[in-house]
């Protein structure tokens, strides 16, 4: 397991991480879903699980963290296919753009977290 302390520029990015999940969490409501169709069902679980790996990672980044939530960064951008909801147009679209965004970011820490000098195993 490798870990490494957050600067101030680092936190920026499990920010932004907290910040898609509560987007996702959100989307249901904004969108005008109903809360029992599989995209308001995922949306809110993956919101809700984004965020709160995000926030465990503001101050200390652990690799394993970041591997969860670019799995589940991948499985919010394949779940409109996976679930059945590709056809319906905003939530597909939702998923997706969040679903790339949170694996993209997670992998960049991911890379960070192995390149970095600072970067410790533990």
């Amino acid at each position: 397991m490798r870990s490494i302390e957050n600067r101030t520029e680092d936190t920026v990015l499990n920010s932004l991480n907290v910040l898609l999940g509560v987007a996702l969490l959100m989307t249901p409501w904004y969108l005008g879903l109903g809360s029992e169709t599989a995209a308001a069902r995922n949306a809110f679980a993956s919101g809700v699980a984004i965020a709160i790996i995000a926030v465990l990672a503001i101050s200390k980044s652990y690799d394993w963290e970041e591997y969860i939530n670019l799995a589940i960064g991948l499985w919010v951008a394949v779940a409109p296919w996976a679930l059945g909801f590709a056809h319906s147009g905003s939530p597909m679209w939702a998923h997706l753009a969040i679903g790339l965004a949170v694996a993209v970011l997670a992998a960049f820490e991911l890379w960070r977290l192995y390149r970095a000098p600072e970067a410790r195993s533990v």
